[in-house]
This record gives C-alpha cells, structure tokens and sequence, in this order.
C-alpha cells in the first residue's frame, strides 16, 4: 500500500510562485508513476503533469514552462514548483500515485490519491 499526503496550497496573487508537496510512504517501490492533477469548482479532475519512474515527464499545454514536477530519489517526496501563476490555476491540487506489484504473468496494480490541497490565485 502507498499513502500519500499534500501540503503547500494557499493564497497567492498572480505572477507569484508557489510549491506544493507530496510526502509518500508504504511501499514505495511498486510505484510506477506519479502525479499532480487538479479540480476547480464544476470541471473535471485534469491532470497537470507527471513524472514516470523508468523516466519522461509530461506537462499539460497550459502549464509549460510555468511548473516543475521533480521526485526525490526515494520517491518519498514529490513537489510541484509552481510559477507566474495565474488566476486559472486555482483549484484543489492532487497527488496522485499509480503502483503495480506480483509476477509479470499475474499482475496487481492500484491507484491511489491524496487528500487534496486548496490553491487559490487571486489579487
């Protein structure tokens, strides 16, 4: 099992910089991939970027050349850097983990989520 904890939401105005933690822990090592998503008021949870543990990071448009997804070596600690932010980044951020385990020929796999954590742009 992985749990997974966000922290480092808040108000910011826009143009400023935020950066959003997620702290991991079970077991770590069946953890293929992870993420940041994001869910304003109405909308759909949308994915914001990942990072993939045999390597590639991916960002969607909207954030590119704004936000840095980096993961620590342990994968204990996963953070979103934030930047130029603006009023359409608010919304409540996820963490988001994918896991596989077992043999090849019978494999398990899960998809786990943190709790959320509010991030509001706005002057």
């Amino acid at each position: 099992q992985v749990h997974l904890v966000e922290s480092g939401g808040g108000l910011v105005q826009p143009g400023g910089s935020l950066t959003l933690s997620c702290a991991a822990s079970g077991r770590l090592r069946t953890i293929d991939s992870m993420g940041w998503y994001r869910q304003a008021p109405g909308n759909q949870r949308v994915l914001v970027a990942s990072i993939i543990m045999r390597g590639g990071v991916n960002y969607v448009d909207s954030v590119k050349g704004r936000f840095t997804i980096s993961i620590s070596n342990d994968r204990s600690t996963m953070s979103l850097q934030m930047g130029s932010l603006r009023p359409e980044d608010t919304a409540v951020y996820y963490c988001n983990a994918k896991t596989s385990w077992g043999p090849v020929e019978a494999p398990s796999s899960s998809t786990v989520w943190g709790q959320g954590t509010q991030v509001t742009v706005s002057s």
